[in-house]
Parts: C-alpha cells; sequence; structure tokens
C-alpha cells in the first residue's frame, strides 16, 4: 500500500462477537474505531433489557475493545448511543456518568426505532491513542 499502514482488526473474547460481517473494532492509525455494541454479556450470553443493566454492559463491551486494541477509558474521545426509548435516557445518562467518572468524551445520543436483536441501547465509541500533531 505504498507506505501506508493497513488498519488492523481488533477481537476480543471479552466482548460478544460480530452478528454480521464486521469487526469488534479497527485500530486505524492512532485511532481505535469500536463497532456498535449491544448489552449483551459475553460469559454468559445474557442478553440485557433493563437500561441501566444494558447501558453498563454496552459501555463495558467497548471499553473491552478499546483496550484489547491498546486504549484506555481515558482515551475515548467519542460515544455514540442509540437508544430505543428517550424517556429512558436520564437512566441511561446516570449509568453513563458513573461510568466515566470525570473523564467526559464527546457524545451523541439518538432515539431510533429499532435495533438489532431488539436490543434497547446500542453503542459504538472512538478511542485516540496516538500523540497530538
Amino acid at each position: 500500500m505504498n507506505g501506508v499502514m493497513k488498519p488492523k482488526v481488533i477481537a476480543t473474547e471479552k466482548a460478544p462477537g460480530a452478528v454480521g460481517p464486521y469487526s469488534q473494532g479497527m485500530n486505524a492509525g492512532p485511532f481505535i474505531y469500536v463497532s456498535g455494541q449491544l448489552p449483551i454479556n459475553s460469559a454468559t450470553g445474557e442478553h440485557y433489557t433493563e437500561i441501566e443493566q444494558a447501558a453498563k454492559q454496552s459501555l463495558s463491551n467497548c471499553l473491552a475493545i478499546v483496550e484489547a486494541g491498546g486504549g484506555t477509558l481515558e482515551t475515548i474521545v467519542k460515544v455514540e448511543i442509540f437508544i430505543r426509548d428517550m424517556s429512558l435516557f436520564s437512566r441511561m445518562n446516570a449509568v453513563y456518568a458513573e461510568f466515566f467518572g470525570d473523564h467526559k468524551p464527546a457524545r451523541a445520543a439518538v432515539e431510533v426505532s429499532k435495533l438489532p436483536l431488539d436490543a434497547v441501547i446500542e453503542i459504538q465509541m472512538i478511542a485516540f491513542t496516538g500523540t497530538h500533531s
């Protein structure tokens, strides 16, 4: 590729495997791109439907992929949340605030009509592991 670095697939057993033709995440240069994560516990296969538990599981799945790519919670720079019912936003947001603590990545949260496997939430992330130029 004429000196251009090829992105690397990130895979970990600490998050659910992809349910389609995509990877859990990609490491491209100084960035880690995490595919949308549903609230599925990879150890038990349980699919959480209660928003607090679901949000925590989706966030934990994303973080496991970030860590597998060499990042940490503090390197997460962008979070995108897809939630089926915006009336659950404040409950989800409380879990989100506890998960990130003082770290405040950029974020978007949108209500969607349907998610894969009828999930109540799906979360994706971008982390930055390089140096600022």
